[in-house]
């Protein structure tokens, strides 16, 4: 049964993401990456067997009001606290892809107590002059896509690059693919280094950190690094995946983090 978003008032109001939530078991905060979330998508559906999976839209994603009450980094960690509070949640493992993944850094390392595990998934964050990240903003789809995938010819690809139905769906995903990279730009524009370095050693929280060994857009240094830096880390290469690791290689993926999280 698809899972459908519901709408949760955040700090009376100001704030009301879409929420989707399915699951039974131990809590999960999942953070999406900046291409935004599509419904409960294959790899949320495979975490939802084994734990409640909370999902929420991130302020300014999928044309979704609050991204003009956030100026920075710390706004969005009041954001995330605040919708802790507002579903009643005190404590929880948190999971980030990508962008989200920086996200969830943040938080653990802003709010350590409220974070038992935490899983980050080919995440921004630093910036390597001599391994750059690949600039996405300025790609085609095309190119988009060789960067994303480890195989462009896999069914992952076709599943989330469905050519749309007619002329006004093309109009609405052009639209939100242009929402998206706007949210994701105030944050990670024009490189995604906002100081996370500086921060990141408060996180104290056991963190799972996966990678794919064919990540064209955060390359696998980056994955070194992040290891490096969190003390209570271990990383986790996944062959055969790219950035999109989650939908690539989704049951290699749930196994790691079923063995992590318990």
């Amino acid at each position: 049964m698809p899972v459908e978003a519901k709408t949760v008032a955040v700090r009376g109001g100001m704030f009301n993401p879409p929420v989707f939530r399915a699951g039974k078991g131990e809590p999960i905060l999942y953070l999406h990456a900046a291409g935004g979330i599509k419904g409960f998508t294959p790899d949320l559906e495979a975490l939802a067997e084994h734990y409640e999976v909370i999902a929420p839209v991130m302020p300014g994603w999928e044309d979704t009001d609050g991204i003009q009450h956030i100026d920075d980094l710390w706004d969005l960690m009041y954001f995330l606290q605040d919708f802790c509070d507002a579903i009643g949640l005190k404590q929880t493992h948190v999971m980030g892809h990508s962008i989200g993944g920086m996200f969830a850094a943040e938080f653990a390392a802003a709010r350590p107590d409220m974070v038992k595990k935490l899983v980050l998934t080919c995440p921004v964050g630093f910036w390597i002059p001599e391994t750059p990240t690949a600039d996405f903003f300025a790609m085609m789809p095309q190119d988009l896509v060789k960067t994303l995938f480890a195989d462009p010819a896999s069914p992952a690809v076709a599943m989330m690059m469905k050519p749309p139905a007619n002329e006004d769906d093309l109009a609405q995903m052009m639209y939100l693919n242009s929402v998206n990279l706007s949210a994701a730009g105030k944050f990670i524009w024009p490189i995604p280094d906002r100081g996370l370095k500086k921060r990141i050693y408060r996180i104290s929280s056991p963190t799972l950190i996966l990678w794919g060994d064919s990540d064209r857009l955060t390359p696998p240094a980056y994955g070194d690094l992040f290891h490096s830096k969190i003390a209570t880390s271990q990383l986790v290469t996944i062959k055969d995946a790219g950035h999109m690791l989650p939908l690539e290689q989704t049951a290699e993926y749930v196994k790691e983090i079923r063995a992590f999280l318990g």
